[in-house]
């Protein structure tokens, strides 16, 4: 029998297999997926983290389906979102563990749904290298694969010479450091006292939470907010980043207006050329298509808050280039507040030319800030921002076929996209306000010196010396340094390559490129640590997501391939 070896067993592996039941394959496959975490979850979705961990994502808003909008060539297969299968309310942020449950579940209905000739073997261990067609594991067991893949999600790599450094430092002087990492993995046990939190993303998020609420602390709500209540074995946290600011809240309400056709001005397959300029030709077009989405909305939905018909504003604004003074000069003929227009560049630096005499008014600003932010992402008033973000998804998910992410881009679409549920900015808040947590600015910098870790910002002329140093934030994979046997071996025998970035080379169809350059007719590898670019592996209905599309298509070609 013919046989498939998936290594790494989370919902890509998942995915993949309901992408080759949809296909009613008639050809008898074995399909072994090797993971030692659970299957479907995989490390990150496991069930063994803590409660306290919380979706990024309302329950609503998570599907592992294809449904109408699917562009892909196999059979829709719709089922459930994680609201519908759980049943609880569609507008909550559920716990991780929470989608795990959802995610086995799906492994299971993927695995049920193949029919008699598709086995599937999980093995319970981690696999350790690749020899030709053999797959060597932990336990000593090894595969065949016929074909193979490499879904082996976001990976660990060695320390970078810096973090090394901070790292011989900390021990040096008796220290705490921690180097960029999987929240869910850290050991915080040795954090105490004063420790600065390098990093205002979700990685800083997940650690406030176990450093506070995971110690006994607790929430209080009262006439005038949120409070929160120390156990007394909280670490202080000083935290910044180069933005100064956290990540912009998750909206927390529906679009009030009329869903927008996209794309409309960023179509990926008209903006293809020998060599493209991010900056200067497929930025302004990115730009152009999320103020689509943000003004579609404000429009539709809140007509008494523009001056002229949509109608009007749409055949102007369809006419004219994103960066340019006769837009500029649309917007304040049709938009009177300015909180209604869309700055992309001081969204992405809320703190430039900003200076405090003192961290303390610092924090004030920064709290204000944070309130603003939570408000505006909780009043339906300013659902345009949902109309932004919806443009966003569908600019993410074509660039990503056009070419190599933008370092920039990457960052300012998850700070915009990506951030916290609002309830998690009310704790930050609460905390700031116990003096639990403090802000150090924008434009952060840390030093090791005797004894300590000094940290500082552009903001406030206020220094910090602490006994504990965190890398809020996930380690960046390379190929070169990885610390994944699989990819080790493969790099060792000339059978992976990487690009400039780090990132493992696969061509447009998910193969392995070699150091040769050739394609592997028989290798193949999708996710964060490849140029085929970081999917995630579940999706937001109705939104044709790329990741869908791929495991379709890797599915047939597998089947294809074994079919031989």
């Amino acid at each position: 029998m013919r046989s498939l070896v998936v290594i790494g067993g989370g919902p890509r592996a998942a995915g993949l297999l309901e992408r080759i039941a949809a296909q009613s394959p008639t050809q008898a496959v074995a399909v072994h997926v090797v993971d030692p975490h659970p299957p479907g979850a995989g490390r990150v979705w496991r069930h063994a983290q803590s409660p306290l961990l919380r979706m990024n994502s309302m329950a609503e808003d998570v599907t592992v389906f294809t449904d109408s909008s699917f562009g892909g060539t196999g059979p829709v297969r719709p089922g459930p979102s994680l609201a519908e299968w759980t049943g609880i309310d569609p507008t909550a942020f559920p716990s991780r563990q929470v989608q795990s449950g959802y995610l086995s579940w799906f492994f299971d209905h993927a695995r049920k749904s193949l029919p008699p000739n598709i086995s599937v073997t999980v093995h319970r261990a981690s696999a350790v290298g690749v020899d030709g067609r053999e797959v060597l594991l932990d336990d000593g067991e090894s595969l065949h694969a016929d074909v193979l893949l490499l879904a082996l999600g976001h990976l660990d790599a060695e320390l970078e010479p810096e973090h090394r450094k901070l790292a011989e430092h900390a021990v040096e002087h008796g220290l705490v450091y921690l180097p960029p990492l999987y929240s869910a993995d850290a050991d915080l046990s040795a954090v105490t006292g004063d420790v600065v939190l390098r990093g205002f993303g979700l990685a800083f998020i997940d650690l406030m939470v176990l450093l506070t609420e995971g110690r006994g602390g607790r929430y209080e709500r009262g006439p005038d907010g949120l409070a929160y209540v120390p156990s007394g074995a909280e670490p202080t946290l000083y935290v910044g980043s180069r933005r100064g600011v956290p990540y912009h809240s998750k909206t927390g309400y529906r679009l009030q207006g009329t869903r927008p056709a996209l794309p409309r001005f960023f179509v990926a397959d008209e903006v293809r050329g020998p060599e493209l300029d991010f900056r200067a030709d497929v930025w302004p077009l990115m730009a152009k298509e999320i103020a689509w989405g943000h003004y579609h909305e404000l429009f539709t939905g809140h007509p008494g808050r523009v001056r002229m018909p949509f109608e009007e504003f749409a055949a102007a604004f369809a006419a004219l280039p994103w960066y340019g003074e006769e837009m500029r000069a649309l917007e304040l003929r049709a938009v009177p507040d300015p909180a209604d227009r869309l700055d992309f560049e001081r969204l992405d630096r809320p703190l430039a030319g900003l200076t405090f005499s003192s961290a303390e008014e610092f924090q004030e600003h920064l709290r204000a800030y944070v309130e603003a932010d939570v408000a505006r992402r909780s009043d339906p008033r300013h659902s345009a921002d949902l109309g932004a973000f919806l443009a966003l998804l569908s600019v993410y998910g074509q660039v990503a076929d056009l070419m190599p992410f933008d370092g920039w881009w990457h960052g300012y679409f998850s700070y915009l996209a990506s951030g916290p549920p609002p309830d998690r900015l009310e704790e930050l808040l609460a905390l700031s306000r116990a003096g639990i947590v403090r802000f150090l600015g924008a434009d952060m910098w840390v030093e090791a010196v005797e004894g300590a870790f000094v940290a500082g910002s552009a903001t406030t002329p206020d220094v910090v010396r602490a006994n504990g140093l965190i890398e809020a934030r996930l380690p960046s994979h390379t190929l070169s340094r990885t610390v994944d046997p699989v990819l080790r071996s493969l790099r060792a025998a000339g059978a992976v390559s990487e690009d400039d970035a780090g990132l493992v080379r696969v061509s447009a169809s998910g193969r392995l490129i070699g150091e040769n350059g050739e394609e592997d007719p028989t290798r193949f590898a999708v996710g964060p640590f490849t140029t085929g670019k970081s999917y995630a592996a579940f999706a937001r209905p109705r939104t044709n997501a790329p990741a869908f599309r791929q495991n379709d298509a890797l599915a047939r070609e597998f089947l294809r391939l074994l079919g031989d």
